[in-house]
């Protein structure tokens, strides 16, 4: 076989183009993640230039030993439940909106997706500002509109602080779901719309077994997405408490960053990211293959 007939294989050409981009991932994702697997099983400070291999202590240390951790993925799991109902929610319900031929749908659609494209941090820095409790907007407003019983120390308090960050995690990434769910209400079938109008059905039975059904795809990656994010939830946080007031606004990908470049323990560092990577597996490959059941049985 010469080289042109071997070049011309569409299994060679899929193998040529697809080696430079494999390649890049597997050098920048595959091989940091097969490493830090590694590395949980040894103790390292990061300067030593051998790591000391020390089996499933740094596993053992972080689920008996350290209670931060468990108070870190209390929090995750609490910030991950509010991520995956709040922000979808309310993006399907603005993108339900602003489908409409209403005046101004476009503004509309680029002022809720603006804080989307705002760097994270940024969006710390700027309701950090909101929340303070001398000079911030919110108890500046409510002392203008004489509720200063209302007023809190937003990120002071641990009873509320770890909600307060997430306001400020909901108002960045709400723009998101509502785009992704306005491309997927573009592929709902108006010639199903118009016929269930025709029948007599109302709105909610319209969306109920219309657009809803066409829309279990956009769900899903929506979800999945949702999920992935905030299990990996770290940047709004250490913006605006670095995990306090006395951890109680502390995340796991928060603390696995905390034990590896602030005490230096790259092992226990590197176990939590292993434990957030089995958590994040565990969440989300049962409920694609979930999906992909209810979707195989539908069609």
């Amino acid at each position: 076989m010469t080289l042109r007939s071997r070049l011309s294989d569409p299994r060679v050409q899929a193998f040529v183009l697809l080696a430079p981009a494999f390649l890049i991932y597997a050098t920048f994702a595959l091989y940091p993640m097969i490493d830090v697997i590694g590395l949980s099983f040894h103790r390292w400070n990061g300067l030593d230039p051998e790591r000391r291999f020390v089996g499933l202590a740094n596993y053992r240390a972080i689920f008996t030993r350290d209670p931060v951790f468990w108070r870190a993925f209390h929090n995750t799991v609490l910030w991950t439940v509010l991520s995956i109902v709040f922000p979808p929610m309310t993006g399907l319900l603005l993108a339900l909106g602003l489908n409409r031929r209403i005046f101004g749908r476009n503004s509309f659609r680029a002022i809720f997706y603006l804080p989307v494209i705002i760097a994270p941090i940024a969006v710390a820095t700027m309701w950090k500002w909101i929340y303070d409790p001398f000079y911030g907007l919110f108890n500046g407003l409510l002392t203008s509109l004489g509720l200063q019983a209302w007023i809190m120390d937003w990120l002071g308090d641990r009873d509320i602080a770890l909600y307060s960050i997430f306001v400020a995690y909901f108002w960045q990434s709400v723009g998101f779901s509502m785009v992704l769910f306005l491309a997927g209400l573009q592929g709902v079938s108006g010639t199903l719309i118009e016929a269930a109008r025709i029948d007599g059905a109302g709105r909610w039975s319209i969306f109920r077994h219309v657009t809803l059904p066409a829309l279990r795809p956009t769900i899903t990656i929506v979800l999945v997405l949702s999920t992935i994010s905030s299990l990996k939830a770290f940047d709004i946080v250490y913006g605006l408490t670095g995990g306090g007031p006395a951890q109680s606004t502390q995340m796991l990908a928060l603390w696995a960053f905390t034990q590896a470049m602030q005490i230096f323990d790259f092992g226990r560092g590197a176990a939590i990211s292993v434990v957030l990577l089995l958590i994040t597996l565990a969440i989300v490959v049962p409920y694609l293959r979930w999906t992909q059941k209810h979707e195989e049985r539908d069609q």
